[in-house]
């Protein structure tokens, strides 16, 4: 994604209105990703544990929001300082920014890029969220999320994004977020569940996914939103780049579909549509970073090969114990690590960049810059997550009682549950309908009705 640009007053940008109205439209369609993730993840769990699945991704869309206004964007997208955080006082607030003034370098209002940035804010920590189904406290979550976005998520999107980052500066390229948001994501899940534990009863009863046509429908969500997510993250339709991985990412995602379906069936004998799902959110990870340096041919590419390693790692909790409930480990910090490095070997030094991987006369130079890349943002969050995790642990408590999770976590954090199943829908008398009149006895009888 590219950042702000300091421009001479001779050649600065004048506002597109065009520009303008395809960034909004993008912001809209990356906020709808959030609720399409909590479809995604609440029919992925049991039934008892739907409504507090759905409400930790609902709470980021609050608590990431006025967080992103006080302080958020200054420190991502502020001046540069020390080549790790940023900070501007005309961003704290965002109340030092004209209504037309543009961000450096682009014809867009700084509001409409902010905007744009603070839906990937708000995404980030609710995908860490599949990873801790079952058993955490709401509220515990709830100041994770303010701890973690301002400690680990702000640093790190500046690191690859801002003006001055180091990263950035080094030239990792990481077009929406393949290690600012989903190893970041990924790397955090890990960490937290090494502190927290495993659920009650893992590998032992079977915690199937209550509704898959809810999965199908969230994974539908987030495929249409994703346009938004990775095309809209070049700002503008200038140069033909945000066509390219607009383009890229519907051909990495049907891919990657495939491969985790082709694996599936060979390794477990059936296509499943869970497999479906994960497939395309899978491929669309890995494009993620890499959509706009690569071909659509090498689309296809990083979509199966992401298709069938997220699938392969999925599994890999069973065999290292631990607990990934929904496989955000397996599909978004595998994904994001396959699409980051693969940038190495397929970029073609056309699009995005004249930066070229190894498979086009490029070396290993850009290679080693994406490794760099994902080893510093994994470890950097996986550690800092842990250690904010094992604070929260510590003090309030992270977990909820095991009394409580076997009861079910929507019933005890929430006073609710996702379905009523002693209401007329669910097959059931209410306790509360009145009981049929009992037939009059002292009328008199009717006269029956005698054939001519």
């Amino acid at each position: 994604m590219p950042p702000g640009i300091t421009t001479l007053a001779a050649d600065a940008p004048e506002l597109s209105a065009a520009n303008t109205g395809f960034m909004l439209i993008c912001s809209a369609l990356v906020m709808l990703m959030t609720p399409g993730l909590a479809f995604f993840y609440g029919g992925m769990v049991r039934v008892k544990s739907t409504l507090n699945m759905l409400m930790m991704s609902f709470i980021s869309l609050g608590i990431v929001t006025v967080l992103w206004v006080l302080y958020g964007f200054s420190l991502t997208f502020g001046s540069d300082v020390g080549s790790v955080i940023g900070w501007s006082s005309d961003y704290v607030g965002l109340s030092g920014i004209g209504v037309t003034e543009l961000w450096d370098g682009y014809t867009i209002p700084v509001y409409v890029f902010a905007a744009f940035q603070l839906m990937f804010a708000v995404l980030t920590p609710a995908l860490i969220s599949g990873a801790l189904a079952d058993r955490v406290k709401f509220t515990a979550w709830a100041l994770f999320i303010v701890l973690w976005v301002t400690i680990v998520y702000f640093p790190v999107a500046h690191w690859v994004w801002g003006s001055g980052g180091w990263l950035f500066e080094m030239g990792v390229i990481d077009f929406a977020g393949g290690t600012a948001v989903h190893i970041n994501a990924g790397a955090a899940a890990l960490g937290v569940i090494l502190v927290i534990g495993k659920r009650i009863g893992f590998k032992k009863d079977p915690m199937r996914p209550h509704s898959l046509p809810l999965v199908m429908l969230g994974a539908a969500l987030l495929w249409f939103g994703w346009f938004g997510f990775n095309a809209g993250s070049w700002l503008g339709n200038d140069d033909g780049v945000g066509a390219v991985m607009f383009l890229n990412t519907q051909v990495a995602t049907a891919a990657a579909v495939l491969g985790w379906l082709v694996y599936e069936k060979l390794r477990h004998g059936s296509f499943t549509t869970l497999g479906a799902a994960s497939g395309a959110v899978a491929g669309l990870v890995a494009i993620t970073p890499a959509g706009g340096s690569v071909s659509p041919l090498g689309a296809i590419a990083i979509g199966v090969i992401a298709g069938v390693l997220c699938a392969m790692a999925v599994g890999l909790k069973y065999k290292f114990g631990y607990d990934d409930s929904l496989d955000v480990v397996g599909v978004h910090l595998v994904g994001g690590i396959i699409g980051s490095i693969l940038v190495g070997f397929f970029a073609t030094g056309g699009v995005q960049s004249d930066a070229a991987g190894l498979f086009y006369g490029g070396g290993v130079d850009q290679l080693g810059k994406q490794v760099v890349g994902v080893v510093a943002v994994l470890a950097y969050s996986l550690v800092v997550s842990a250690v904010i995790a094992l604070a929260i642990h510590k003090t309030i408590g992270m977990r909820v009682s095991e009394d409580d999770e076997v009861s079910g976590i929507d019933q005890v954090e929430h006073a609710e549950t996702a379905y009523d199943f002693s209401g007329t829908g669910g097959g059931s008398v209410s306790r509360t309908t009145a009981p049929a009149p009992a037939p009059d006895t002292t009328a008199a009888p009717k006269a029956k009705k005698v054939d001519a």
